[in-house]
């Protein structure tokens, strides 16, 4: 989610306490709660299923950049992003299209800005022959003939990364996945959306695995993106390890983060490795690092290098669902705004999904990524769960309807989600169901279960039809 520019990042650290005023900045009044979305694409040869390489992603950036108004982001001559006024587009490591949406107050706002952007990438994909895919691993690229986008921070992490768990790079250049962003009231408002979200995990995970396969092949999992960011880099990923602590506050959030051990902080454009033995943000606040001392800006860098499941940045996100089908891409984002912006939706789902203890969150999300709906939950499944939270959520967009004075409400982003549940069959089954045949008939089975076209992006994105939308200034 692009997000207003932050200021005074030149600001000498000294204490704890600028640590957690960072995270409390965060916080909005109400009437001023925003959405948004960060949405990953698998970029691929349209012809071989290929991941494409940087010299084809390059050009569909700057196809894209001529088509719009973009201002092109650089690193050392190369073309590796793009940024608007209220919209950013970047490269993940192995070539994978994000785009950081519009800070929204309603999901109409959200999805018009993203039917402009698929539009304009699925144009400019096909003139140069490349597909683009909502998926949440790269279907038959080996890791290895995957090329590394040249952006210098990727320089420093992927070596890091095959010292710290073993399957990092993957997660770095094989998968996909969506990111939703949500306001806070404060300091409480933020600590219990950050439990709930944590609490949602399995579910999420369950209810929108969309990655079965790798190389070519069944993994076993229907998230396979889940097991790869279980098995990334353990003091970076997976549950904040407050959970269990109801008292919980930004000092606990601030703790977690001194803790993980940095990658990096940034002089004049160069980054500068610190990933030689571990040291910790601790560390760098307490004595600095050779001639540099520990700014703002590096705090705000670091949190950016963290991955759990929900964190701050300061922003509330929530990061556990794969990349998604054009009419689905929203709905994440449905059921987290219904659920997270309404009292009573909040504190019912809370009822619903709270686990005993963190170890059984941890138990369950292992179980959603292979077991998807049928994942075993408080005696029943967590298909069962689906249902209530989907009409909790459809319950709280209605009462945002009202409150907010919207035109219509915000559950019809929610449609998509019915057939899912009511069958129980998650996206990755039904891609199951039909992987045969040679490439090219998996291929066009891929396109026809989560390619992006120009139909897609006129008229059937985020499966709800126009009405007023507002954007958050």
């Amino acid at each position: 989610m692009l997000t207003p520019p932050k200021t005074n990042l030149d600001t000498a650290l000294a204490s704890k306490e600028q640590l957690i005023a960072y995270l409390a900045a965060g916080a909005r009044p109400e009437a001023e709660w925003g959405i948004g979305a960060e949405m990953e694409k698998l970029v691929l040869d349209a012809k071989t299923g290929e991941a494409a390489d940087f010299s084809r992603i390059a050009t569909l950036l700057r196809a894209l950049a001529e088509a719009g108004e973009w201002q092109q982001i650089r690193e050392k001559g190369h073309l590796v992003g793009l940024q608007g006024s209220h919209s950013s587009i970047t490269l993940e490591p192995g070539g994978q299209l994000e785009l950081s949406g519009q800070l929204c107050a309603d999901l109409f706002c959200n999805c018009a800005d993203f039917s402009r952007h698929v539009s304009n990438c699925v144009r400019a994909g096909d003139k140069l022959g490349l597909v683009l895919l909502g998926l949440g691993t790269q279907p038959f690229t080996l890791l290895n003939q995957i090329s590394w986008m040249p952006k210098s921070r990727y320089d420093i992490m992927g070596p890091y990364m095959q010292r710290s768990g073993d399957m990092g790079q993957r997660m770095m250049k094989q998968s996909a996945g969506l990111q939703v962003n949500l306001d806070f009231q404060d300091e409480a408002d933020c600590m219990q959306k950050l439990r709930l979200a944590q609490a949602l995990a399995p579910l999420l995970y369950a209810l929108f695995a969309n990655s079965p396969i790798l190389e070519d092949r069944p993994t076993g999992f229907l998230s396979t993106r889940g097991e790869i960011w279980s098995r990334t880099d353990p003091d970076r990923t997976g549950l904040l390890p407050f959970f269990d602590n109801a008292d919980a506050g930004f000092s606990d959030y601030v703790d977690y983060a001194l803790e993980v051990p940095m990658y990096f902080i940034s002089r004049e454009d160069e980054y500068i490795d610190l990933t030689a033995q571990p040291f910790r943000f601790r560390e760098f606040m307490a004595n600095g690092w050779k001639e540099h001392t520990p700014t703002l800006a590096d705090w705000d860098l670091h949190l950016s290098t963290l991955f759990p499941e929900v964190r701050l940045r300061p922003q509330i996100e929530v990061r556990c669902a794969d990349s998604l089908p054009p009419d689905l891409v929203l709905t994440v984002a449905a059921l987290l705004k219904g659920l997270m912006y309404d009292e009573e939706a909040s504190h019912a789902a809370w009822e619903l999904c709270r686990p005993e203890s963190l170890d059984e969150l941890r138990q369950t999300c292992d179980l959603a990524w292979r077991k998807g709906l049928n994942t075993p939950w408080k005696g029943g499944t967590l298909q069962e769960l689906a249902r209530k939270c989907l009409a909790l959520a459809k319950a709280g967009l209605d009462r945002q309807q009202l409150s907010r004075n919207l035109e219509r409400s915000e559950s019809c982003f929610l449609e998509g989600l019915k057939p899912l549940i009511e069958e129980g069959t998650t996206l990755a089954e039904k891609l199951l169901q039909r992987w045969q045949g040679d490439r090219q008939s998996k291929l066009q089975t891929l396109i026809d279960h989560c390619g992006f076209s120009a139909l897609s992006a006129d008229q059937e994105n985020c499966n709800c039809a126009n009405a007023q939308s507002t954007p958050v200034h």
